[in-house]
This record gives C-alpha cells, structure tokens and sequence, in this order.
C-alpha cells in the first residue's frame, strides 16, 4: 500500500434519476434516499483510497437545502478530503441537472467519516491524502479541525491540547 494518495484517485461520481417510489407524498426525493446514495458515493471514494472493505464510522454532516423533486437527475460527486490514521473524511456534493439545459446546480451536500478494516473488523492503516486544488487543500485543512473539534466534543481529547484547533479561535 502507497504511503501517500492524491485527493483526486479516491473521487467517485454516481447518477441517479428520482423515480416515484424514491419520493414523499410532496413529490420530493426522501431525505433517507438520499442518505443511502451519499454513503453508497462515500464508501466508494474512501475504499478508493484505501483499497480495502470500509465501514461508515459516522455521517458528520448532511444538509437538505433544496428539496430535489421526482424525475430529477441527481449526481453525488464523492472524495476523500483528509485521511488520518485508520479513518478517512469523505465529502459529497449533491447537484440537480436541468434536464432542458443541462446546467447542474449543488443542492445538498454531506460529510462522511469512514474506517478501512480487515476480515476480523480490526481497523487498518490508510494512505496519507495528498490535496492538489484550492478546494481540496481547504477541505483538508478543514477536515483536520472538524476532527479536532470531534475529539474536544468526545472528551478524548483536551482543548489545551489542541494547540493548532486554539490558534483559529485566538486571534
């Protein structure tokens, strides 16, 4: 296994139209649906990474900022933005197609920590994430503070020990 991985080998793109029975009596898409084909992308990207079976260690984050209606075209755009010592962040971005226009518009996104594992469910090491692009060395900078701030949250970790988490807040 490679030490070191670009963001960009881990991405996965999957495509989805709405159908009527992916849909509440409003006509949009169910949030638990979309729940589904996020963590679908999102372990995609991460055993992408990793090469190895991954397991979701938590859904961090999801927005449901425009409802998506039947008959949409949705695309979840799926990459690893920061991996640590056995767990990778994943993030997805949800995008609706005009389907006259073809025009794509970001309409929900999520983000997704997932653990590499062996047979026995022993948790394993993964490869270091190499950020390329702006957005991909933001998300990554990011990433290392949401789990900062997790860890805080957790009581594993004590804020005087997040020295590098302080330096953001103290200015």
């Amino acid at each position: 296994m490679s030490e070191e991985k670009f963001a960009s080998e881990s991405k996965c793109v999957k495509t989805e139209i709405v159908l009527p029975g992916d849909t509440n009596p409003l006509g949009n898409l169910f949030g638990g649906r979309l729940m589904e084909w996020i963590d679908i992308a999102g372990s995609i990207a991460a055993q992408r990474h990793c090469g190895r079976v991954v397991v979701t260690a938590a859904i961090n984050h999801i927005s449901f900022s425009v409802p998506i209606k039947e008959n949409s075209i949705v695309t979840l755009e799926a990459q690893v933005s920061r991996a640590f010592e056995t767990s990778m962040e994943v993030i997805v971005d949800v995008y609706v197609e005009n389907t006259v226009t073809g025009k794509r518009t970001k309409c929900n996104e999520a983000i997704a920590t997932y653990v590499a594992i062996d047979q026995n469910g022993t948790p394993l090491p993964v490869p270091k994430v190499i950020p390329q692009t702006e957005l991909e060395k933001a998300r990554y900078d990011a990433a290392l503070r949401r789990r900062q701030l997790s860890l805080i949250l957790s009581g594993r970790l004590k804020p005087d020990d997040a020295t590098e988490l302080k330096s953001l807040f103290i200015k």
